[in-house]
């Protein structure tokens, strides 16, 4: 049985950390965005997502 533990080069796993919390990081911006539109919208913010899900769904049954 081999093992193949350890075989990862530092820095791929450097970059690879990186990505994650680039990741997590436009997580949180995009969050801030929706939650700052969902404030401006009220109660209208269920409407437009109905209407966000309507135009992807006809979109992709080539509707649109």
């Amino acid at each position: 049985m081999s093992d193949s533990r350890g075989e990862i080069e530092v820095e791929t796993l450097l970059k690879l950390v990186l990505g994650l919390v680039a990741v997590v990081l436009v997580f949180e911006i995009l969050e801030a965005v929706i939650s700052g539109l969902a404030w401006l919208l009220g109660p209208f913010f269920v409407i437009v997502q109905l209407a966000i899900a309507v135009l992807i769904v006809l979109w992709l049954l080539d509707r649109i």
